[in-house]
């Protein structure tokens, strides 16, 4: 009987996942004994953390999209389709078009999404980097912007890519010293707990940059409506900020097929975070943002989980025990303004320790933004 592995997502996790089981599994997809299918609800695969350059004109939003059918091996089966449905217990899928599709080994990838309508008024009155055509609007306004009050607000936590906030605030910050605006522009950051970072060690390395480069801070600021008219954004904390450009980081949830499959809340799965199994189902591992492991919703970290359950895989398809663990691997270059970087790498039992900012490591996170369509390959 054909073994039929059904990954859901095409995302950094679901492609390098799918990648890796067509070269792990190869004499077994030759045979026909197991069968790789990747489901995602559009052509195109996409590589977000491009996205933080196009405001700044450092690049366009078509540098981060790639055809799914040119990145995934051919021994894969790629079907275009919106999942509606896992049936955990009938171990079904169903779809938007098209007939179910039944599993024996299910990965869930699906990622996060953007629930900007969760705060009043901040879809009115805000802009943010995490989509194609929020960040080119984002572009357009920070090119007409000449002077006035910049807010960067962290509203949604947890949220793609931590660093991003600090990124971003840096390189504005940087942007406009080089257009020689800095003095008629005000920076302010807003981060919802009393640091300026979730990872206390990060931010215990990041407070003093920003207090270098005159970039305000309001911490345990939860923001809970933004009035576009008046341009203010308020929070349950009882403070209002005045701003002429808002800039935020939107609630993030997952998809609304993972809490009706009883999976977990929110839009996460439940899983052990060593083995990625999910915690209610068997034969379900979830990866990447979808599991729920308490480590950062980053690219690396999807990455590094998907060789490990591709390795669980490759070992339950051939009846053996499966042994690999993933440690919690992270790791993550920041640029601290616009030709400078720093880099951290931790995991569940060693706390980050950011390098000291250099043009190299920033030419290195450059170079890697260039790489990574080997490594959704499956090159790298």
């Amino acid at each position: 009987m054909t073994e039929r592995v059904v990954i859901v997502g095409g995302g950094t996790g679901g492609s390098v996942l799918a990648n890796d089981l067509a070269d792990r599994l190869e004499p077994e997809l030759d045979a026909g004994d197991v069968e790789v299918t990747l489901v995602n609800d559009g052509p195109d695969h996409v590589y977000k953390p491009v996205w933080l350059y196009v405001p700044f004109g450092r690049r366009e939003p078509v540098d981060g999209r790639r055809r799914l059918d040119e990145l995934v091996d051919d021994a894969v089966d790629l079907r275009i389709d919106r999942v509606t449905d896992v049936d955990t217990g009938a171990d079904r899928l169903r779809f938007d078009d098209g007939p179910p599709a039944d599993y024996d080994r299910l990965v869930l990838a699906t990622g996060s999404t953007l629930e900007p309508e969760r705060i009043p008024g901040l879809a009115e009155g805000g802009h943010d980097f995490y989509g194609e055509s929020s960040a080119t609007a984002l572009r357009e306004e920070l090119l007409s912007f000449t002077e006035g009050e910049l807010v960067l607000s962290v509203i949604g936590t947890p949220h793609m890519c931590p660093a991003a906030p600090l990124e971003f605030v840096f390189m504005v910050d940087d942007w406009f010293r080089e257009r020689g605006l800095r003095e008629d522009v005000e920076i302010t950051y807003t981060y919802p707990i009393q640091r300026v970072h979730g990872n206390p060690h990060i931010a215990e390395w990041a407070r003093p940059i920003m207090e270098e480069r005159d970039i305000d801070v309001e911490t345990f600021f939860n923001a809970e409506s933004v009035d576009p008219d008046a341009e203010t954004i308020a929070s349950i904390e009882g403070t209002e900020l005045e701003y002429d450009l808002l800039v935020s980081i939107p609630p993030h949830g997952g998809v609304d097929l993972i809490e009706e499959a009883g999976l977990g809340d929110d839009g996460w799965v439940d899983v052990d975070k060593h083995t990625l199994e999910a915690e209610a189902a068997e034969n379900v591992y979830a990866l990447g943002d979808t599991a729920d492991t308490g480590v950062p919703n980053a690219g690396s970290v999807a990455h590094y989980q998907a060789g490990v359950v591709g390795r669980r895989l490759a070992s339950e398809v051939r009846d053996r025990p499966a042994t690999a663990t993933y440690d919690g691997k992270t790791l993550c270059f920041i640029e601290t303004g616009m030709d400078a970087a720093s880099f951290v790498e931790f995991d569940y039992e060693n706390p980050p320790s950011p390098a000291p900012p250099s043009e190299k490591l920033h030419w290195s996170k450059l170079a890697y933004n260039e790489s990574y369509w080997l490594t959704a390959r499956g090159l790298l």
